[in-house]
């Protein structure tokens, strides 16, 4: 099941479903990358309100997904993610460290269009 990306102004949206395999997963992050070049996008958000659990595999991929954008020139921000999946993560010791999280959709594109502070570039 291939997973939507939507193209909001310089802002890309994708909402993960449920169910969704590691091949699955590997082809939207490479789908993602390419997509971000083409359409010139400057932000990505993830919405992972769908998953019930976030596995190791899913974990580093998301991970992987924010650092591959960025080094295309987006910002990533996943939201979504629900307060029993962030218990299981942080049980078991898995993070997304280097991804910015936002509570939801609205959230999460109201921080990638916020200018940065500090000196940093924020999209």
């Amino acid at each position: 099941m291939p997973v939507p990306i939507l193209k909001q102004g310089d802002l890309l949206i994708a909402t993960l479903p449920a169910a969704l395999t590691d091949a699955e997963l590997v082809s939207f992050r490479d789908e993602l990358a390419d997509k971000v070049g083409k359409l010139r996008s400057r932000g990505v958000v993830v919405d992972v309100t769908a998953l019930d659990i976030i596995d190791s595999f899913a974990a580093r991929t998301l991970r992987g997904i924010a650092h591959t954008v960025k080094l295309r020139g987006a910002q990533t921000v996943v939201v979504g993610i629900q307060p029993d999946v962030a218990f299981a993560m942080v049980q078991l010791g898995l993070s997304l460290e280097g991804v910015e999280a936002a509570l939801d959709l609205e959230e999460g594109l109201e921080l990638l269009r916020k200018p940065a502070t500090g000196g940093e570039r924020r999209v």
